[in-house]
Formats: structure tokens, sequence, C-alpha cells
């Protein structure tokens, strides 16, 4: 069997790497992938990237099933295309997309039915948005409403930092058409937590829990980024709060959906803030969706997939996803992302990225930002590599990540040295450099 997986990041090469691993499945491809989907027998990069012309690769070549990694190619309406032809696509269509591609769209939706979100106020007017800061104050949160790559989500702690990130976003054009609403939210305290699911339109399959690590620096300083490192299992969402962010978020959000006559189908990703406190009964609110699977939680979360995923996928695109089942390894699965110089602001690119390790059983680099000239793997962008490993523990799986880390180099290399941290001891929450 053939299958396509869509993008050119980290959680591209893991998807295609865990589907890979099929018995049925004898070709990958990717597109258009990167350099560490460049290699191996069963993984092919193809150089295309639009929807037309995938599909006409995907009829061409018979490739049987094709899944969408990151948010552009669904915001575009590949999934529509795909479905126009019959072809068997996993991924939201471009309207259910706007959950990501649209805060506005997507916190009107919240709003309506009901699902616990933080209180808004939506502005294109720079004056009135300066005035609404002024009015609530910080700690507040500023959101470009389109997709802006990671970079579009300021937590501003001063006035004068909420004042600067509305004028980069309404004022000077710097993000473009994502930037030219802004969505302004009250700032929400506690544990973030990654709440990713698979949707066939009605029927859930929920994904094993993950915490995302998004700012650049240890300690959860400097800068947002995409994601600076993630682990799975994030021991917050206990079995209690899995039910009710079940019950409270994802089911309402998947019949919300069906009921405005937009059906979810797809990854749909909750990213959660969870109060502080060990009360069951503590607020859980819904920070934002995406319409993918998170990067870099994706890595450790196909690192513990013990059953075939593409069996899942089928039953995803059939409508029987309730029929369908994931085995999970009962390990610790971490990541720590490598980034470039300068990120996440110009990242440098051209810097040649030496010991890379062979794959092994328990560690994985999953690449992103890469690509192969002659014998030499290069940067190509912000995050570059994802370090990935399983382990007994927390404790185990970081020993084992950051000792690959500490093999791989390249200049300007930045990473966090304290990931999984809140799951960790204070002893043990800081790596050996």
């Amino acid at each position: 069997m053939k299958l396509l997986v869509i993008g050119s990041g980290g959680r591209e090469h893991a998807l295609a790497w865990r589907l890979a691993r099929s018995p049925r499945v004898h070709k990958v491809y990717v597109a258009p992938g990167n350099g560490g989907t460049q290699t191996g027998d069963q993984l092919e990069n193809i150089a295309i990237t639009q929807p037309e012309e995938l599909a006409d690769f995907v009829q061409r070549e018979g490739v049987s099933l094709t899944v969408v990694g990151p948010e552009a190619p669904l915001a575009a309406g590949v999934v529509d295309v795909f479905r126009a032809r019959g072809l068997k696509i996993f991924g939201p269509t471009k309207a259910a997309a706007q959950l990501e591609s649209s805060k506005d769209f997507a916190k009107a939706f919240m709003v309506r039915h009901n699902i616990p979100t933080a209180r808004y106020q939506t502005f294109t007017d720079p004056a009135q948005a300066h005035a609404y800061v002024e009015q609530e104050g910080a700690p507040i949160v500023i959101k470009a409403d389109g997709l802006a790559a990671g970079k579009g989500v300021v937590v501003a702690a001063s006035l004068d930092e909420a004042h600067a990130a509305i004028d980069a976003m309404l004022g000077d054009g710097s993000l473009g058409n994502a930037g030219a609403r802004v969505v302004i939210e009250e700032c929400l305290i506690g544990e973030e937590a990654s709440f990713i699911v698979m949707v066939d339109g009605r029927n859930v399959l929920a994904l094993a829990t993950s915490q995302d690590h998004k700012r650049l620096q240890d300690g959860d300083q400097g800068p947002n980024t995409g994601g600076m490192g993630a682990y799975s299992p994030a021991p917050i969402v206990t079995p209690e709060l899995h039910h009710r962010i079940m019950r409270e978020i994802i089911l309402p959000t998947v019949q919300g959906m069906a009921r405005d006559g937009i059906p979810y189908t797809g990854f749909l990703y909750a990213g959660l803030m969870i109060a502080p406190g060990d009360d069951p009964d503590r607020p859980i609110k819904t920070l934002e969706f995406n319409c993918r699977m998170g990067d870099p939680e994706t890595q450790p979360i196909m690192m513990r997939v013990k059953s075939d995923l593409l069996d899942a996928l089928e039953h995803a695109v059939d409508g029987t996803l309730d029929q369908a089942d994931i085995i999970w390894d009962r390990r610790t699965a971490l990541g720590v992302v490598l980034a470039s110089h300068n990120y996440p602001g110009t990242p440098r690119t051209g810097d040649v990225i030496k010991g890379l390790p062979a794959a092994t059983d328990d560690c994985m680099v999953f690449h992103a930002a890469t690509e192969r000239d002659g014998d030499q793997v290069k940067t190509t962008g912000g995050r570059v590599l994802c370090v990935t490993a399983l382990g007994d523990s927390v404790r185990i799986a970081r020993e084992r990540v950051y000792e690959t880390v500490n093999a791989i180099h390249f200049d300007g290399r930045q990473y966090r040295s304290d990931i999984g941290w809140r799951a960790l001891k204070p002893s043990q929450q800081k790596a050996k450099a």
C-alpha cells in the first residue's frame, strides 16, 4: 500500500516514520518532506505542494490514503479538492479548519456552544484595541486572528508589551493578512496541556496526552515559539480530568460543528489551561484549537504507538472510528527541539549539522528544517530537529534525549535543558550539559 503525508516538519517526519512501520505499507511519500524523510527505502520526498497537483499525483501513483500534517494546506482546502475527486484523505475541510485558521471564528464558536474559554474581544481598529488593553490591564494575551506559524500569540506581561503587540499586528502589517484582525483575551493562569483526538465527523478517538513547552528559554522564559519540546503522557491529565475534557470540551466541539453544518474530520488539538490545585472540579479552559496534531507533541506521541496507526486512520476516513483503538507503550516519551540561531526571529539557515546518530528503537531524531546537500545535512529554518526517546520514567527518557542532544552540533544551536520539568522533582529539573 502507498500513502502520502503532506508537510515538511518534524510532525510529518514522525507520522511518516510511524506509518512506514505498518506491515501493509511499502511506500510513504512526503510532500515536500525534509532531510529526514529523504532517506530510507520506504520514505520518498516529492516536490509538490499545490492541492490539485497533489491530487493528480495520488491518482497517478495509486496512493490509498493521504494524511495532512500542517495547517496551511488545510486552510487552503486540500481536503475539499481530494474529496471532490473521491480520494481518501484525513483532515478537516477548509470550512472546518477555521477552528484554527481564524481565532475569532473559534472564540465565537466556543461562546455559542458553551465551551469554556477565556473572555475576549476582537478588533480591527488599532485605537479601539489599545483602549481595550488600557481598560483591562496586564497581563493580557494578544492573538493574530489568522495563521502565523506559531508567532501570532503574545502573552503581554505589561501594558507596553501589549501595545507593542497590537502595533505589530494591526499597525505595521508584519504578519500580513494573519494580523489584519486581533483577538485580545484574558490571561489564564495554570498549567497547559495538549489534548489531541481523531475525529470522523461524529466519533472520537483520544490520543495519548502530552505537554508542550512554548517558551524559548528554560523556566518558561523568553518569547513564544512553535514549541521547544514535549513529553507524553502528561501526568496533569488524570483519568478524572481526561473524562471531563472529553465531556466538557471535545464532544461539545464535535457536536457543535455538526450542528453548525460543518462536520469535523481529522486530528483535533485542544490547547488547554488547567487551573492550579488538586481539586478535580477545578476550571479547565480552552486556549486554542488546532486542526492537526501538535508539533513537537506528535514526535513523543508517535514514539508511544505500538499498534498499526494505519488501522485507526482507515476507520477515521470510513466513519467507523468507534471501532478503532490504539495500543500505547506504557513508557514515557520525551522530545527536545534543537533550533537555529536567532529563532524565533529570523532564523539563520545553511549551518551544517554534525553528529546525527543512527536511529534505535528507543531514540529517534526527527527532522524538521533540514535538507541534504550531498553528504551533508544543513539547516533550512527555525526548529531544526526533535530528539525523542522512550524511557521507563520521565527522568530516564530525558537522560537518553540529552545524551543524544549533546552529541549533535551545528553553529548557533539553541535548546532548552529543562524539558519535562513539571513532571520531575526539583533536583531533577535541569539536564546535564
